[in-house]
């Protein structure tokens, strides 16, 4: 497979949330399941930053460094005896419209362009994205370093998904692979969750303002390569 961007991904603050899987049952692509993690169903709001982003091994001006927000959940795939672990996306939020358009028309994936900003020192962490007068934010302060997380954990589940899938349509499913290494955590301190859930990601998903996450993770980031996808043939 060819890598079709590489870039560094930084200080991923993951906001986790169970939820019912009938609320994601009709978004789950053809070919894959819901990924459960001791009978629990997740969904996650992350915000990261995107440093040194190249295409096709190119730097385009303007579109290096950026943030992006999305609200994605977990599916897996088994083929040839091999299981496959990935994520879905909800929605994906950027400030540059080339960035939404490109990934749109190549992979398919949900992106929006909305004004954004970030916050970042030794002890916070901070994303903010808006669009007329719905306006989101999210921040943690940064603890202790606590290492990789065990495996078979909840942390490492939220962590360790190296796929992505579309569905596009009802009988397409696209797949594509996420290459990094595992990622160490930080301990996620005052975690605040200013979100417009309905106004950003339907009315199926307002209520999560009112609920308590399960956790938040905030995690240290790595290098990492997005390859070209590929229709899944049934």
């Amino acid at each position: 497979m060819r890598r079709f961007l590489t870039a560094e991904w930084r200080d991923l603050i993951m906001v986790n949330y169970e939820v019912s899987p009938d609320l994601l049952a009709s978004r789950v692509p053809r070919g894959t399941e819901l990924d459960l993690h001791d009978g629990r169903c997740f969904v996650s709001l992350v915000g990261f930053m995107f440093l040194d982003t190249r295409v096709l091994d190119l730097l385009v001006p303007f579109h290096i460094n950026f943030e992006e927000v999305n609200l994605r959940f977990y599916v897996r795939r088994e083929t040839e005896g091999e299981i496959r672990r990935g994520v879905v996306f909800v929605k994906e939020i950027v400030p540059k419209a080339a960035i939404a358009l490109i990934a749109r028309r190549i992979y398919g994936e949900p992106y929006e362009r909305w004004r954004m900003s970030h916050f970042r020192d030794a002890l916070h962490v901070r994303y903010s994205w808006e669009k007329g007068e719905c306006q989101n934010s999210i921040s943690v302060e940064s603890g202790e370093d606590l290492g990789v997380p065990p495996e078979g954990s909840h942390e490492e589940f939220i962590i360790e998904h190296y796929w992505g899938y579309t569905k596009r349509g009802e009988g397409r499913t696209d797949e594509y692979k996420v290459e990094h290494p595992k990622w160490a955590l930080f301990f996620a301190g005052d975690p605040r969750v200013d979100v417009d859930f309905g106004c950003t990601y339907g009315e199926e998903f307002a209520f999560l303002g009112d609920e308590t996450p399960y956790s938040v993770v905030l995690a240290k980031g790595s290098e990492i390569a997005v390859y070209k996808g590929r229709p899944i043939h049934f």
